[in-house]
């Protein structure tokens, strides 16, 4: 297309114009639509993102949890296969929509929940986030404690965080770079350890049985493995939304699928491994007596090689929670989106997950499991309202300057998003199981937790229900109007191009 390429007008009084962003400098872009002339990459750039930011630790840790519970190998595996592919359903679906609209998840989103609405949703990522920040701290604290012999306790905290927040607030472009350099360095180190140790550490024959299926342990792990493959869908389109609109969707969502997939199932099933073989271990101890048992001293190795990745996962979290933060705030009263914006904000969460892993006690595995599946689910109705209005309600059709106009078409206060939401919330509530409550109806079932599933159809149903009464149309002209003024039509329209 030979259409103009410049950035969306000044939708109010208090927005104004930001610098070009730079590849090769720090970003200085943050809640702001991506102009078409800052369009830049290919959508197989999204395996090595995706890939890295599973391949670590914290995603073998989570492969641990249904051996914790008592099932062995086989059963965990299954559970662990069957929920990363779950997740990654929603998760890859999501990422499709970043290079049609340039837009940040969550800015996307004010379609659905309202201008001032979406910080509901915002805020219950952000805490998720430094969730995961808090569990990626205290493991990468305890490698630099068993590789290093020093227990700096929080000083390796601080020291972690700087690594993390420097790249962060760098930003897009070379937060891709390192994700795809590293994961050369992690097929050379966990690729090689995970071929030699199938051979070298065999497991009992009773792993590999289905006799005595464990059916909670086997649905715990089933939902923190699609827990964790689903954490990842309130952003994942932050990190596709600088890629052309041309960009096809089907490659996108292939190239983000299959990162998730290899890099959280192949984690996940080495944790299961791992775990079946030194029982009680925490992932730090257990990963290292594997490596330890094949080659003395390889645990060290390991460790180190493991370290970058859990650093930049957490550099993907800050980078992604900073652009839900000033969302957030946005909601409220405008914020001119630029560089400093994005830097105090990373800076904030940055903060957040180090005070997090400083001031945490209790067992790892046992609160990071808990956490997974309370994850699972709050975000649960939030992803079944997007995509639904997405692909099956606009169908990708988008007025994208109404986004950041806070009385624009969307409304201050999407309530048919947040209703289906809290529908959709509501109606998990007697099928959940947890540490804390296990509902009426999953008690009556034996422990079976189906929560994800009416979750995922409540949400969905209440929302295509709802959003009868909406002016398609109207918002369409709209859209068409801004499309043909701004020279933005293969923005607004992409997913009319197929």
């Amino acid at each position: 297309m030979n259409e103009p390429q410049h950035d969306l007008p000044d939708p109010g009084p208090v927005r104004t114009e930001v610098p070009v962003s730079r590849a090769t400098g720090i970003e200085v872009k943050s809640i702001d639509w991506v102009p078409l002339s800052e369009r830049t990459g290919t959508p197989s750039s999204l395996f090595p993102l995706w890939f890295m930011s599973n391949a670590n630790l914290t995603t073998l840790a989570t492969g641990m949890v249904g051996v914790a519970m008592g099932a062995n190998f086989l059963v965990s595996l299954l559970a662990i296969v069957l929920g990363v592919c779950v997740g990654t359903v929603f998760t890859s679906f999501h990422s499709a929509q970043g290079p049609q609209l340039g837009l940040p998840q969550m800015i996307q989103s004010r379609a659905q929940f309202g201008y001032r609405g979406v910080a509901i949703v915002c805020l219950v990522v952000v805490a998720s986030i430094v969730g995961f920040n808090i569990f990626n701290q205290l493991l990468a604290g305890q490698v630099l404690t068993a590789t290093t012999g020093v227990d700096a306790g929080a000083g390796w905290y601080v020291l972690i965080t700087a690594l993390a927040l420097t790249l962060a607030i760098i930003g897009y472009h070379w937060i891709h770079r390192v994700q795809k350099w590293l994961t050369w360095l992690f097929l050379a180190t966990f690729g090689v350890f995970s071929v030699v140790a199938l051979f070298a550490l065999p497991l009992p024959a009773a792993d590999f049985s289905l006799g005595e299926f464990d059916g909670p342990a086997f649905l715990v792990q089933f939902a923190a493995a699609a827990a964790y493959a689903l954490g990842w869908a309130p952003y994942v389109s932050d990190y596709s939304r600088y890629l052309p609109p041309q960009t096809s969707p089907r490659k996108a969502l292939f190239y983000t699928s299959s990162g998730v997939i290899v890099g959280a199932g192949w984690l996940m099933i080495l944790g299961a491994f791992v775990a079946s073989l030194f029982a009680d271990a925490d992932p730090v101890q257990a990963i290292t007596a594997a490596a330890d048992a094949i080659v003395p001293g390889a645990g060290a190795v390991l460790l180190w090689s493991a370290l970058p990745a859990l650093i930049t996962v957490i550099t993907i979290n800050i980078y992604a929670a900073s652009l839900e933060l000033i969302t957030v705030a946005d909601s409220f009263r405008s914020v001119r989106p630029t560089r400093f914006a994005r830097i105090v904000a990373c800076s904030i969460i940055g903060l957040g997950g180090l005070l997090g892993a400083a001031f945490s006690t209790g067992e790892f595995l046992d609160s990071f499991g808990s956490f997974l599946v309370v994850l699972l689910y709050v975000l649960v109705p939030w992803t079944s309202v997007n995509l639904v209005d997405y692909y099956f309600v606009r169908r990708g059709r988008y007025a994208v300057a109404e986004m950041f106009r806070p009385q624009g078409i969307y409304g201050s206060w999407g309530w048919r998003g947040i209703t289906a939401y809290a529908i959709g919330i509501a109606a998990m509530i007697p099928f959940v199981v947890t540490t804390w409550f296990t509902g009426p109806i999953a008690a009556a079932m034996g422990g079976i937790d189906i929560a994800l599933f009416v979750g995922l159809a409540a949400s969905a149903v209440a929302y295509v229900l709802l959003a009868r009464g909406l002016d398609l149309d109207a918002e369409r002209r709209l859209a068409r109007e801004e499309a043909e003024a701004m020279g933005v039509r293969s923005v607004s329209f992409g997913a009319e191009r197929g």
